[in-house]
């Protein structure tokens, strides 16, 4: 009979489990169409400010319906190089208009590159198409 040794069993456990993230993260060119630039502008309804990407979620006046998006923006520590600041930036209710790229399934999914609030103030929040960015 194997003799499986204590040590082996937690290298092969954290092996396992280092994978894990790399398994949620993507490429722009796997997720976003670089032919599709996307401009929408819309109330801010939630801002998830995790890790790999913040996602944010803005409802958009189309006539007399409401379509909900959704963008991907840079990793948190990223944006704070660009000058953002979590819970103070970005928060429910603000009017912003996106700039960026649509997801390559059609849904209203993008990855952002700009934010524009109504004062006028602009920060970029993800890379530009065709940089394999994260």
């Amino acid at each position: 009979m194997l003799q499986v040794r204590p040590h082996f069993l937690a290298i092969l456990a954290a092996g396992i489990l280092s994978g894990v993230p790399a398994l949620a993260h993507h490429s722009f060119g796997a997720e976003y169409d670089e032919t599709k630039p996307v401009t929408v502008t819309g109330v801010v309804t939630k801002v998830d400010w995790e890790n790999p990407h913040i996602h944010f979620y803005i409802d958009v006046k189309d006539g007399d319906n409401v379509v909900h998006w959704k963008f991907e923006g840079f990793p948190p520590n990223m944006l704070v190089r660009q000058g953002w600041r979590r819970e103070i930036t970005l928060k429910v209710g603000d009017t912003i208009t996106v700039f960026g790229w649509r997801a390559r399934d059609g849904s209203n999914f993008a990855h952002s590159r700009e934010v524009t609030w109504a004062d006028g103030k602009k920060l970029t929040s993800g890379p530009p198409a065709s940089t394999g960015g994260n």
